[in-house]
């Protein structure tokens, strides 16, 4: 039977981006898409105020990146803290990235603001700080596409870090196994990355710009956390872990 995974989408692309990539929500699909494990899709934008009917049963809810800041006091924002809030004392399983990642740990009692080191661009690298069942296959570093100015500065109690680096300490994180969150992006692919870069080379300034556009050089393993993503989904929840 396939996976029936919810996407709350958070944001809207570029207009000079949107008949090429559609939305994050599609991004998610095409990444789920590629895996070994069937699974089928709805997507609900969020900033629209789009939400799935009381009755719709879903293996997952995945909360996209956004440009929006997961500490920001929109409408919008506060009503999905409320939602994921409720969804994760119903006991459901959460993934989230990027601004997903960051709105989750806010929700669940974490940190999250702007970081002192300023903008993470390109491709980053991270050391892998635990291992689990469903992080197959294993690999011993772990290699992403980012685009963030804040992070995770404080996890959620009970949270365990799966992903670091010097420059992002709470990478990424599960919670048992009902929540999993990374700061990088999957979804991303290398030329939608470049796109991102160039709109905002002069807000960047050129050296953290020609420095992020030299590291799309290298492969990321976006595949292989969607993958890593969809196993954990597969993995029964343990009644201890809903509040």
């Amino acid at each position: 039977m396939s996976l029936r995974i919810c996407i709350l989408e958070t944001d809207v692309l570029r207009p000079e981006l949107t008949a090429q990539y559609q939305g994050y929500g599609r991004m998610f699909e095409q990444l789920f898409s590629r895996q070994p494990i069937a699974a089928e899709f709805r997507v609900y934008n969020v900033m629209h105020g789009d939400y799935p009917a009381e009755n719709e049963v879903f293996d997952a809810y995945l909360v996209t990146g956004s440009k929006a800041d997961s500490f920001g006091t929109d409408a919008w924002i506060q009503t999905l803290r409320a939602y994921l809030l409720k969804l994760y004392e119903r006991g459901e399983k959460l993934l989230g990235v990027c601004f997903g990642h960051q709105l989750l740990a806010l929700t669940l009692g974490g940190k999250a603001e702007r970081a002192e080191k300023g903008w993470g661009v390109g491709i980053h690298r991270y050391s892998l700080a635990a291992h689990a069942p469903w992080m197959d296959p294993e690999v011993s570093e772990l290699t992403l596409l980012i685009s963030h100015q804040d992070q995770v500065t404080e996890l959620p109690e009970g949270a365990t870090v799966i992903a670091s680096s010097d420059f992002c300490p709470n990478a990424a994180y599960h919670i048992r196994d009902q929540v999993l969150c990374f700061q990088g992006h999957p979804e991303f692919v290398h030329d939608y990355s470049r796109a991102l870069l160039d709109a905002r080379q002069e807000y960047l300034g050129d050296e953290v710009y020609h420095k992020a556009v030299a590291s799309l050089a290298t492969e990321h393993q976006g595949d292989l956390v969607g993958e890593w993503m969809m196993r954990f989904i597969q993995q029964p929840v343990s009644k201890h872990n809903a509040a």
